[in-house]
């Protein structure tokens, strides 16, 4: 039995690139390549020649003239043959055809973010672009797919993690309540249970006079109705049955790291000279003059970053930054321990957790700088440390997502790490901004 190849390259060689049929009154033009009569003459007539009356053959570009189309009679009796065993036109093969030059699609354009064949890629249009094999391009694409789909596990089971700790606090919240409820209502039984046993004994005391002579009656009358007369009833305290502590459980992450947002303030003596600090010591921004400030072993003197106030030697703490418009900054935590003198290096190996904008891009500042996909410019950025399982993870506010997380063993303290980024020309003027704690939120909760 023949092999299915031969059958495959003879589908392919009897259907026109054009409408992917089988080929009608087939003809060859100057470069060898096969068209329906009607398909090649449509096309010539939908196009401008390109040197005087020649036209490009959609499948190689070579020119052509259009009066010299050479009927292919052998091509038509294959045509009839295949039609005769009742296989289908080779479409499949046709699949992943450049629309406009009918080959393949085996390169990729990062700028344009599309698949193209290799005369695109000799066009004006893809020339100075970047461009890889398309193999390469999907492998890429699967990594980060991978990671994608890595980060977003990684962010549900933290959510199911705190979801778990809060059904806790709230059940433990709902016994307490249980607890005191149960308690005031026994309180009124006890109450109503000594307030009934008084009366039956004044009912028994009357009943008993009632039977006595009237002599007896009216001797000690006066002090019995002065008694019942006294004897007054306490109406039993009202209490709710209805809880007071209404959860309404989200599964937004913001929500959940209420719990344990903590109020950061700056610290002034890290503080870059050039930098200019709040009287609250909320904002920082980077000034225009160094300013003439003692050199205490805390201060950094080289690059304009800043440190919080609050070390966490363990536990989790969230806080949030506004850094609005700004088009440079990086945030973060880093150890208390690391140099404040000379350049920093903002890496995890050098005791630095940290993300920063700069020249249009968000990176994560890993060993090897990563690259951060943002889809909504974030104006708040919100950061978790998770101590104990070592994560530190940054949030864009604005968008309700996640920009990155860290993954580390962490010893000693770490505090928050602030940097407004240079000048850029005077368009990096606004100050990094420490959002203020929400009445609602429970920092005082953080383990």
């Amino acid at each position: 039995m023949a092999s299915a190849a031969p059958t495959q390259k003879m589908q392919k060689e009897a259907t026109c690139s054009i409408c992917l049929e089988y080929l009608t009154e087939p003809v060859t033009i100057d470069c060898g390549h096969n068209f329906c009569r009607a398909c090649i003459t449509q096309c010539c007539e939908q196009r401008e020649p390109e040197s005087g009356t020649k036209f490009p053959c959609p499948q190689c570009r070579a020119l052509f003239q259009k009066g010299k189309l050479r009927p292919n009679t052998q091509l038509a009796n294959i045509v009839e043959e295949l039609k005769q065993l009742g296989l289908k036109p080779g479409k499949a093969q046709q699949e992943n055809l450049c629309e406009t030059h009918e080959e393949k699609l085996k390169l990729f354009c990062e700028e344009d973010q599309t698949p193209i064949c290799v005369v695109c890629d000799k066009s004006k249009e893809h020339r100075a672009h970047t461009v890889v094999p398309i193999e390469e391009a999907a492998q890429e694409y699967r990594r980060k797919v991978k990671n994608k789909r890595e980060t977003i596990a990684g962010e549900f089971n933290k959510l199911h993690k705190l979801l778990r700790e809060e059904e806790q606090l709230l059940l433990q919240r709902l016994e307490e309540e249980e607890r005191e409820t149960l308690q005031r209502l026994q309180e009124n039984v006890t109450k109503l249970s000594r307030q009934s046993s008084s009366l039956q004994q004044l009912i028994t005391e009357i009943e008993e006079k009632c039977q006595q002579t009237a002599a007896e009656l009216l001797k000690d009358v006066k002090s019995t109705l002065t008694r019942s007369q006294s004897m007054k009833l306490q109406e039993p305290e009202a209490i709710s049955t209805e809880l007071k502590n209404v959860y309404k459980i989200s599964l937004d992450m913001k929500e959940m790291l209420k719990r344990f947002w903590v109020d950061v303030t700056l610290d002034p003596d890290t503080a870059h000279p050039k930098l200019v600090l709040s009287e609250d010591r909320k904002r920082v921004r980077l000034g225009d003059t160094r300013q003439d400030l003692p050199d205490n072993p805390e201060r950094f003197d080289t690059d304009p970053c800043v440190l919080g106030a609050e070390g966490f030697p363990g536990g989790r703490r969230y806080w949030e930054v506004e850094v609005g418009d700004k088009p440079e900054w990086a945030l973060g935590v880093c150890r208390e321990s690391v140099s404040r003198k000379g350049q920093v290096t903002l890496t995890p190996e050098d005791g630095y957790w940290a993300v920063w904008l700069r020249e249009g891009k968000y990176k994560a500042l890993t060993s090897s700088w990563t690259p951060l996909p943002v889809s909504v410019r974030p104006s708040r950025v919100g950061i978790f440390l998770d101590y104990e399982a070592g994560e530190v993870s940054f949030y864009n506010v604005t968008d309700r997502s996640q920009l990155f997380t860290f993954t580390d063993t962490f010893s000693g303290t770490l505090r928050p790490y602030f940097c407004p980024g240079l000048s850029a020309g005077g368009k990096n003027a606004a100050p990094l901004i420490i959002c203020p704690v929400p009445a609602q939120a429970g920092g005082n909760l953080c383990p």
